[in-house]
């Protein structure tokens, strides 16, 4: 409710080409999907499954949307740090676009947030996008992953993170047999994505697949 009143008095604009339409007007929507990532989302290379057989560990597949920049870049800044919360629904609308058909049986599953996070921002910005982008594609929602540390990245060397995301989720619902597909909004040295993956197949998942909204290497983390 506040989020409507507020365009009314403060429209938003796009960040690509700053139409008073929306946060992402469809036009900019099209020009970052037609140009998708592909490739690992670890270490860039080239991957038809979005993740290299060097690299791959706790997920079998994964798709993201694109490099973080420009105005991808502007909207999840937007979002995490300004309090937009209009943006999960583009965030939606760019996954939705990015990833293939997926089997009915598919489950949904956010990583989760911090909590120092959550109330900062009002939200969990994860869990929302997760939880649009099951209801746009009539898959279950299950948000079974808890974080079991507050340590936070920014900032990190690749091997603290890698050391962080080894103990910070626990699952404690089965998933005997599950395909899953981990949403995650911005993916640097793939650690997070890596463990928490790993921590869904102890659960009992069959499968793991990632889909993740930005890629950015972290030699350009800031």
């Amino acid at each position: 409710m506040i989020d409507k009143a507020l365009q009314i008095v403060a429209p938003h604009h796009c960040y690509g080409c700053g139409s008073k339409q929306a946060l992402l007007c469809d036009n900019c929507k099209y020009d970052i999907t037609s140009n998708q990532f592909y490739g690992c989302i670890s270490c860039g290379q080239p991957a038809p499954d979005g993740i290299c057989t060097r690299c791959r560990s706790g997920f079998s597949r994964a798709w993201c949307v694109g490099e973080r920049s420009g105005e991808l870049e502007a909207l999840i800044n937007g979002y995490k740090f300004e309090r937009k919360k209009a943006s999960s629904a583009v965030c939606v609308d760019l996954l939705d676009l990015v990833l293939p058909e997926l089997p009915r049986d598919v489950c949904i599953v956010p990583v989760p947030t911090i909590r120092r996070h959550i109330r900062q921002r009002g939200y969990d910005h994860t869990a929302l996008v997760a939880k649009g982008l099951a209801k746009r594609r009539l898959l279950i929602y299950r948000p079974v992953l808890r974080r079991a540390t507050s340590s936070v990245q920014l900032g990190a060397s690749r091997a603290q993170r890698i050391e962080q995301a080894k103990q910070a989720f626990l699952c404690t619902t089965s998933l005997t047999d599950q395909t899953v597909l981990l949403v995650d909004d911005v993916t640097t040295t793939g650690a997070t994505l890596e463990y928490a993956a790993t921590e869904l197949r102890k659960a009992g998942a069959k499968d793991v697949w990632v889909a993740v909204i930005a890629r950015q290497p972290l030699e350009k983390h800031v």
